[in-house]
């Protein structure tokens, strides 16, 4: 691997291109102002402005979204792994099909592998612009968002529709539906029921890991958040580890897998087939397979970040927790 090879795998988090519009509530007073990015993979994004940074999958997608004070992310489900977790600020997760079944808050670190199938949304409640980065599970995550039928109508009185094929249209700015195409059918009482209405004590204790839990897992080997024996008990198509400097020896080793490297803090060098580089705090990594790895922090002080692997698990609903 030359270094041009390995740049052109790493987005960095100052160069990443946010789209305004990617998704129906664009408009709609209070989440007018999110910013999304779709950093490896198509993502689930409704807009042709959305950049995608790194195309080619490996089984996943990672995706982030930033939003400042008091903004929030509409009601939505998916239809495979959604997972985040908070590289800045504070935020509260919330779900349930009017979003009140249950809420929790996460702080910087901490992760949330919200069960697909319930509706969810959520919102920065810090004090500055806030940053969550998410997985989404399978190469075509899913195929799309579902939203909640109130979060369709919203957006429509703002300019917004959304067409049965996934794509949006913003009638202010003159688009209108292509002749034979229809809107995105609203979800009938009779599907609603099929979105469950979980409580907190529910989705807590199996579905969110805390980041000081964590650092204090991985003192000695990598902590395994999200697996079949790990934290987070499931099989979404990928597995999540914690790694920290007490985790690491800096030694070089070579998967057979897809690795995606998320720091969260701290500075990392990394070695990919004898060419070094620094990885930051909202950096992201797509190594290839079988390509010799070899990681470490290449500064004192706390350092932490999430890695991400592909495995032979089909992506689809959440499968335990």
């Amino acid at each position: 691997m030359t270094p041009q090879e390995l740049d052109a795998r790493i987005v960095r988090y100052g160069d990443l291109v946010p789209c305004k519009t990617a998704f129906i509530d664009a408009h709609t007073p209070g989440s007018d102002q999110k910013e999304n990015f779709t950093i490896i993979g198509g993502g689930v994004s409704e807009s042709p402005d959305q950049h995608v940074h790194i195309k080619d999958t490996p089984g996943f997608n990672i995706g982030a979204a930033g939003q400042p004070p008091k903004c929030r992310n509409s009601l939505h489900s998916h239809r495979t792994a959604e997972v985040f977790f908070v590289l800045k600020g504070r935020w509260r997760f919330f779900w349930g099909r009017w979003g009140n079944a249950g809420e929790v808050v996460l702080e910087e670190g901490d992760i949330f592998n919200i069960p697909t199938g319930i509706f969810r949304g959520f919102e920065n409640i810090g004090t500055d612009y806030g940053m969550i980065m998410a997985i989404l599970g399978g190469d075509d995550a899913g195929g799309g968002v579902i939203w909640a039928p109130q979060v369709i109508e919203d957006a429509r009185d703002h300019g917004l529709v959304l067409a049965e094929t996934g794509r949006l249209y913003d009638t202010k700015k003159g688009d209108a539906l292509p002749d034979g195409v229809s809107p995105m059918p609203l979800l009938t009482d009779e599907e609603l029921k099929a979105y469950p209405e979980p409580a907190a004590a529910d989705v807590i204790p199996g579905f969110v890991a805390r980041y000081w839990d964590l650092m204090a897992l991985a003192a000695g080997e990598p902590a395994k958040v999200i697996g079949p024996d790990a934290v987070l008990k499931d099989r979404p198509g990928f597995e999540v580890d914690f790694v920290t400097r007490g985790s690491v020896s800096g030694d070089a080793t070579t998967t057979d897998r897809h690795e995606v490297l998320m720091p969260v803090r701290g500075h990392w060098k990394l070695t990919v087939d004898g060419v070094a580089t620094v990885l930051n705090p909202g950096d992201t990594c797509a190594v290839p397979p079988g390509s010799a790895r070899a990681l470490a922090p290449s500064m004192t002080g706390e350092a932490s970040l999430y890695r991400i692997r592909n495995t032979d698990d089909p992506a689809g609903a959440t499968k335990a927790g």
